[in-house]
Order: structure tokens, then sequence, then C-alpha cells
């Protein structure tokens, strides 16, 4: 068994995440997630999937985007055309 990191929770079931050098403990994806997804620049919901960075910001989608930062978000898109 293994202790959650984030909620301190000695867990049979828990899993470790290796990201950029480190290893992560938890005990479910939503302590992984409230650990490790990135925070929307705009409205500050955690990003789970690709979001859209713009001049080194991220964002959860290319509205929010376009709206805390008019000018270089201007051509963010959500998806690329086939």
């Amino acid at each position: 068994m293994a202790t959650c990191e984030v909620c301190g929770n000695d867990y049979a079931l828990s899993f470790e995440v290796h990201a950029q050098g480190s290893v992560h403990t938890f005990d479910s994806f939503e302590c992984a997630i409230t650990r490790m997804a990135p925070i929307c620049e705009h409205c500050e919901c955690r990003i789970l999937g690709h979001g859209v960075e713009v001049d080194r910001h991220w964002y959860c989608s290319a509205h929010c985007a376009r709206v805390a930062d008019p000018d270089r978000g201007r051509a963010a898109r959500d998806s690329v055309p086939a």
C-alpha cells in the first residue's frame, strides 16, 4: 500500500505517475488531476484535455484564449481542420 500525496489516504490500489523526472503517488484520478493538471488562466478550470497555449499561457479552450488575450489569442483554435 502507498499513501496518496494529495489526500493522505493509504490505499491498496494506489498508483504512480512518472512525469518530468518526478514520481507522484495517488489513490484516485481526482487527486492526480488536482495535483498535476494545469489551470486555465481565464476561467480557472482544470485543463484535462490538450488545452490551448498562447505565448506561454495555458487555457482550456480557444474561447478562453481569445477572451483573455484578444490580440495573441485571435489565432487560437480548438481543433485542427482535416
